[in-house]
C-alpha cells in the first residue's frame, strides 16, 4: 500500500475523531440511561476490525477509490464536528438523558436524527474502500448497520419516553442516519 493511503486514512480518522476528544462529554449522572446500546457498539467495533483483515498492505487503491475515500472521510469529519457542536452538553457515551434534556434539532439534526452514526458509516466506507477487499467490506457494512440499528432504537426509545409526541413527530419527518431513508 502506498504511503499516501496510510496518511489519508490517518488524517481522515484524526479529523473525524478530534471533536469527540475536544468536546466536553457529559459525565454527570443521567436521569435515565440504557446500556443496551453497548451491544451495538460491540458490533460496530467488529465491523471496523474486519476492514483491517486480509493483506491490506499489498493493496494499491485506484484513483476512484482514493477519491471516494477522501470524499467520505471529509463528510465524516464535517458531520462529527457539526453534530458534536449541536449536541453540546448532551454528548454522552451511553444512551442517556439528563433531567433537563432538550431535543436537539439544529445543525445536522435537521436532516437526520443520528448524524454521528452517519459519520461513523462514512468512516467505515471511506476506510474500507481504500484498504479492504470488496468481500470483506460487504461483510462489514451489514454488521455495522446491525450495530447502529441497535443503538438507534435504544436512543429513539429513550427520547420517545421523554419527549412523547414531540419526538414522534420529529421521527416521522427526519431520517435516522441516512438522509431520505426512513
Amino acid at each position: 500500500m502506498p504511503i499516501y493511503a496510510y496518511i489519508l486514512i490517518a488524517a481522515g480518522w484524526l479529523f473525524w475523531l478530534a471533536p469527540f476528544v475536544l468536546n466536553r462529554w457529559n459525565f454527570k449522572t443521567p436521569a435515565k440511561k440504557d446500556r443496551r446500546g453497548r451491544w451495538g457498539i460491540l458490533l460496530e467495533a467488529v465491523a471496523y476490525s474486519l476492514l483491517w483483515q486480509g493483506r491490506f498492505w499489498t493493496r494499491v487503491p485506484g484513483p476512484w477509490r482514493t477519491a471516494l475515500c477522501i470524499l467520505l472521510l471529509a463528510l465524516a469529519a464535517l458531520l462529527s464536528w457539526s453534530a458534536t457542536r449541536a449536541l453540546g452538553r448532551h454528548l454522552r457515551f451511553d444512551a442517556a438523558l439528563s433531567a433537563d434534556h432538550q431535543l436537539v434539532r439544529s445543525g445536522p439534526y435537521r436532516l437526520m436524527r443520528h448524524p454521528i452514526y452517519s459519520s461513523m458509516l462514512c468512516v467505515l466506507l471511506g476506510t474500507g474502500l481504500m484498504i479492504t477487499p470488496l468481500w470483506l467490506l460487504l461483510l462489514a457494512v451489514p454488521l455495522f448497520v446491525a450495530g447502529t440499528e441497535i443503538r438507534v432504537r435504544v436512543e429513539d426509545n429513550l427520547l420517545a419516553s421523554h419527549f412523547g409526541d414531540q419526538f414522534q413527530d420529529y421521527k416521522r419527518n427526519v431520517s435516522a442516519y441516512i438522509p431520505l431513508v426512513r
